[in-house]
């Protein structure tokens, strides 16, 4: 990163792109280790969650068909039936084991992307060994971070619902009920996508500031405004560019028996191999976003200071102070 601090400020959407590709590329040594160790990893569980999930929901309801067809009482009923018990018993399971996984390889492949993308923008040497011997200590930070803002998540859902039940019971006129339901989906919509960016920013606050859980997400919202529309944005392409790879895996590898087996595996790679590369991508992004931000508040970072607590003394990780990272205003 050799742009200067009052640079960055200035930076759309496509400069937010071109800097991060310029980072990845630069720094490739560096990041293609942290994604063979962390984020290969990562995207194999989440399109693997993906073949398995639809493997054991498919037999599921093959056998409730068939329990469907089969005579109440008899014993092929109750073998069928202590099966799909046991089915949907194994499905919640793997849903479980999936969640737990994805959640670690994702925390602490955020934890790696960011540490190593404030290295090199203090300019600070920064290896593979060093990455993970941080990313132990930081990914707890971030933990603490997801489970304040899914808290937050599950009750904007809880109020969405409440106010959805209330608009079912209230409303009668048809045309009415259609146009305040678009704009109701609309609002909630935006919502989740607001509270996704906060969530994203507030990771990388985590990681470089002392602040973390609530404090990150206010400390987040705050540096967020301003630059909304670019982050929304990003977001809404990344968002869409992973749920187009996820469509093409479900499309043409879990459900492409007709395409054969060496066209499947042969689309199977190619999904996984995009999909690694948008993780990675859009860690990076988000990364350039926080530095972005800070200089569109006018927020001097001391690169020395920051420097300093990005180093590892003794096994021990020391956040940077709020003193060192924050109201150190440079003029224009």
């Amino acid at each position: 990163m050799d742009r200067e601090q009052e640079e960055m400020q200035f930076l759309g959407i496509f400069g937010i792109y071109k800097e991060s590709y310029k980072i990845i590329f630069t720094w490739r040594k560096i990041f293609s280790q942290i994604t063979l160790a962390l984020i290969l990893p990562l995207s194999f569980i989440f399109l693997a969650h993906i073949q398995i999930s639809d493997l054991i929901f498919s037999n599921i309801i093959h056998d409730e068909f068939q329990l469907d067809q089969t005579r109440v009482g008899s014993a092929r009923y109750n073998k069928l039936n202590d099966l799909i018990s046991s089915e949907w018993t194994y499905f919640w399971l793997f849903k479980i084991a999936y969640f737990t996984f994805f959640l670690i390889f994702s925390l602490l492949s955020t934890a790696a992307v960011v540490y190593t993308v404030a290295c090199i923008y203090t300019g600070r040497d920064v290896t593979f060994s060093k990455v993970i011997s941080v990313v132990p200590k930081v990914w707890k930070r971030l933990m603490i971070t997801f489970l304040c803002i899914f808290a937050a998540i599950f009750a904007y859902n809880v109020v969405a619902f409440l106010i959805f039940i209330a608009w079912i019971i209230m409303v009668s006129d048809s045309s009415f009920a259609v146009a305040s339901l678009f704009v109701f989906l609309i609002l909630y919509f935006v919502g989740i996508v607001y509270m996704s960016i906060i969530w994203q920013l507030a990771s990388v606050v985590s990681v470089l500031e002392e602040a973390c859980g609530v404090k990150a997400m206010v400390k987040s919202r705050a540096l967020i405004k301003g630059k909304i529309w670019v982050a929304a944005i990003i977001f809404f392409k990344l968002n869409l560019s992973l749920f187009i790879i996820q469509i093409a895996f479900e499309r043409l590898v879990v459900h492409g028996q007709s395409l054969g087996m060496v066209n499947r595996v042969s689309y199977g790679i190619i999904c996984f191999l995009l999909m690694f590369k948008l993780f990675l991508f859009g860690l990076v992004i988000q990364t350039v976003i926080y530095f972005v931000c800070k200089s569109y508040h006018h927020e001097n970072i001391d690169k020395s200071a920051l420097s300093d607590h990005l180093e590892v003394y003794l096994g021990e990780y020391v956040p940077l102070k709020a003193k060192d990272i924050q109201l150190e205003h440079f003029e224009l």
